[in-house]
């Protein structure tokens, strides 16, 4: 574990930049032919490199264990926080319509004013130039106002901004636990409480034949912290109590309880593609397949990556050879 930390500890997210000149993020990607330029940028290999170092971070670990949680990592928590008490005082609204209830407009608003705001007392003085730049990406990752909903794209966003901050030392390589237990994990509560108090639709969802309507990174992470476990097997988790017991420890179960708390039925028809997982074998094989899934699904595909933007931390050029 210690080597695999080591090695992890190498990745590119641990050099400080000199002084830099920083670009608010724009959209690149505008035509299908396009994706060629996102899966040879910079950006794709500097975005995979550290969902993929956070995915060896957390090999084997509970969210209940403990790690080191650094000032940066409580002032994003207290961010998120702030996100959480504004969705209490911004009540759904009376309308027709049950899905996409417009109070989200009301609370996305104010999120949009306030970003660069609270993204501020995260950067450190010398930084504060790359405030409008981060600030983007968490104006991204919270789901669509127009449409009132959210989807893996606004995740992606989330973990676009959490990337940049490494890219700018904010966060360090010792960070990666709390980045994944703390931070992460208390955005996918803020989501929830979203998705759930303004009925936002899935957004590109493909239904049953889709992993999950909403989320896709806490399945991959969640199986790594997985590997290995002594008695919890990938057939376990479409057993409710296994779920009950263990969802506190393990993000993969409870991204499980959530789907079991808001949907009804047979689980193998409500979420086929899961069903189909829980017969792999071993959780490194469940890893393995969603990280190659993520690609494929989300990260080539056109309608998800229209909407990435681009900047100076996160760079549509071509990787330099």
């Amino acid at each position: 574990m210690a080597e695999a930390e080591q090695q992890a500890g190498s990745s590119p997210e641990d050099e400080i930049p000199g002084p830099q000149s920083f670009a608010v993020p724009k959209k690149e990607i505008n035509m299908v032919p396009d994706m060629g330029k996102w899966k040879r940028s910079q950006a794709y290999a500097d975005y995979m490199g550290f969902i993929l170092t956070l995915n060896e971070g957390v090999k084997g670990k509970k969210l209940t264990c403990e790690y080191k949680v650094s000032e940066n990592i409580k002032k994003l928590v207290a961010l998120l926080d702030k996100l959480d008490r504004w969705i209490d005082e911004t009540p759904p609204v009376d309308q027709p319509s049950r899905f996409g209830n417009k109070a989200f407009r009301i609370w996305y608003a104010k999120l949009e004013q306030e970003a660069e705001n609270l993204v501020s007392p995260i950067i450190p003085d010398e930084l504060k130039a790359a405030i409008p730049e981060v600030s983007v990406y968490l104006k991204e990752a919270v789901g669509n106002s127009i449409r009132i909903d959210y989807g893996t794209g606004h995740e992606a966003a989330f973990a676009a901004f959490l990337c940049c901050l490494c890219k700018i030392g904010v966060l360090r390589v010792d960070d990666q636990l709390s980045i994944v237990f703390k931070v992460f994990n208390r955005y996918l509560q803020v989501m929830r409480k979203l998705q759930k108090t303004y009925r936002m639709e899935p957004a590109g969802s493909q239904g049953v034949w889709g992993l999950d309507d909403f989320q896709f990174l806490p399945f991959i992470w969640g199986s790594s912290q997985l590997v290995d476990h002594p008695t919890l097997e990938p057939r376990h988790f479409v057993d409710e109590k296994s779920v009950n017991e263990n969802h506190s420890d393990y993000m993969f179960l409870d991204c499980i309880r959530f789907i079991n708390e808001m949907k009804t039925g047979p689980f193998a028809e409500h979420s086929n593609q899961l069903w189909n997982i829980s017969a792999v074998p071993t959780w490194s094989k469940v890893n393995q397949g969603l990280i190659r899934m993520y690609k494929a699904e989300c990260l080539e595909k056109f309608p998800v990556i229209q909407h990435f933007k681009f900047g100076s931390l996160l760079s549509i050029q071509p990787v330099k050879p």
